[in-house]
């Protein structure tokens, strides 16, 4: 079989030793021309790299690459595209997956899944999005083992076959700048439950029309969290079936947003089968989070520094500044995902901000946007991590909490949400 390996990056490498011991003629085709490849194998790369497509019989895309890029040079070829998810959801020996996806908390709740399988005593791989190749672990499946997917709409732009148990989370306007519009961002996270029968599950946030319109595409079973009959908060108690969880305040994660995470984890679990609720428990009360999500950094001279980076989209600095009483000095911008601020100001003005930091190229829209709902203590945030660091410490009184919460993606002054958010705690762990 012919195959062209679409993009040669962290995905496109493992995809090449994986076709590689299945015995595949493999091209690599890559717009970079100074990248390292294995002797001995063909390669199309530079300017024309998409060129010519129809002469393979399988082309595997990396996620970030979307398909129209690829129609457009090669329009009759959509039936050979393919993803490394769809190659791992093809011949995994196990049907006990469960696909996670939403605009954010994915991570979280993925991570919270396998944590809370694993307590019960499942052999569970976490993988997808969170950074894991599943085809990395392919060798290590069962067919009792559990699997545990973090999926992007980029990696379910062209999904074919669907998990067993699906859960959407909130769903809002995100990767405008990647999606031609909403519709596509939407239609893209459907496929994750498009291929379910009436065995399967899918599981989606109640309070979110997106998220149940989403889990509404297939024939899996519709179960609703954050209400009845799925987990829910009833009072300060995460309750499911009857059974009571925990309290909301012996969660180690902060902000309400993360009751839905928990929800929504919980009740995947509970339909994975597994009710021991010591198990679960353990876990909530113990998982303090992944890094850069409402990461604390640092206290000094009694104010708390906080690295959100993750949060690259206005509703997630929504929710970060709402899982703070205290007076906060926020960091605020970067570069464009096509979303509006006006929200993110209301709330700003709401939620005890006392400085708002602005930086990257979308300093100018936010300041509009915070002028407008009446907030005017704006400041220019520094060109650098350390200059936004001293101006946050310098606007910062006792007791305050400094967010890095920009509402932005990162790209122009940093490499990536990582690349920032290491920058930021390097830059806090510095101060004297």
């Amino acid at each position: 079989m012919k195959i062209a390996l679409l993009g040669y990056d962290t995905e496109g490498k493992v995809s090449y030793d994986y076709f590689q011991r299945q015995g595949a003629d493999i091209t690599i085709c890559d717009q970079k021309t100074d990248i390292s490849t294995p002797e001995g194998v063909a390669t199309q790369l530079g300017e024309n790299y998409l060129s010519n497509l129809d002469q393979f019989d399988l082309l595997v895309r990396t996620a970030g690459m979307p398909p129209r890029v690829i129609l457009e040079k090669n329009p009759g070829v959509a039936g050979k595209i393919t993803t490394l998810v769809n190659e791992f959801m093809r011949v995994c020996p196990t049907p006990n997956i469960i696909g996670v996806t939403g605009t954010k908390g994915k991570g979280t709740t993925s991570t919270l899944i396998a944590k809370m399988l694993m307590a019960a005593g499942k052999q569970v791989l976490l993988g997808g999005n969170i950074g894991v190749p599943p085809l990395t672990f392919l060798d290590k499946l069962t067919a009792e083992s559990w699997v545990v997917l973090e999926l992007s709409s980029f990696q379910l732009m062209d999904l074919q076959r669907s998990p067993h148990i699906g859960v959407c989370l909130m769903v809002v306007p995100e990767h405008l700048n990647w999606h031609e519009d909403m519709h596509e961002y939407t239609g893209a996270k459907a496929h994750l439950f498009e291929e379910q029968s009436s065995d399967d599950v899918a599981i989606y946030f109640g309070d979110n029309d997106v998220s149940r319109e989403i889990a509404s595409a297939g024939a899996g079973h519709k179960l609703p969290y954050y209400r009845s009959p799925g987990a829910f908060v009833n009072g300060n108690m995460i309750t499911l079936g009857g059974q009571e969880i925990c309290t909301t305040d012996e969660l180690k994660l902060l902000g309400a947003h993360n009751w839905q995470n928990v929800c929504a984890a919980v009740t995947a679990v509970w339909q994975a089968g597994v009710h021991d609720i010591a198990a679960i428990r353990s876990v909530l009360t113990s998982f303090t989070g992944l890094e850069h999500r409402l990461e604390f950094v640092r206290e000094l001279d009694t104010v708390k520094y906080y690295d959100d980076s993750f949060g690259t989209t206005p509703e997630t600095a929504i929710v970060a500044l709402q899982a703070f009483t205290q007076p906060k000095v926020i960091i605020l911008g970067g570069s464009d995902k096509g979303a509006s601020y006006d929200e993110l100001a209301r709330a700003v003005t709401e939620n005890n901000v006392r400085a708002a930091l602005l930086i990257g190229d979308q300093a100018s829209r936010i300041k509009a946007a915070l002028e407008k709902a009446g907030f005017n203590d704006s400041v220019p945030g520094g060109q650098n991590m350390a200059e936004i660091v001293g101006n946050a410490r310098t606007a910062a009184l006792d007791g305050d909490v400094v967010l890095l919460s920009t509402g932005c993606a990162s790209f122009g002054m940093f490499t990536d949400y990582k690349d920032r958010g290491n920058q930021f705690k390097a830059a806090v762990n510095t101060l004297g």
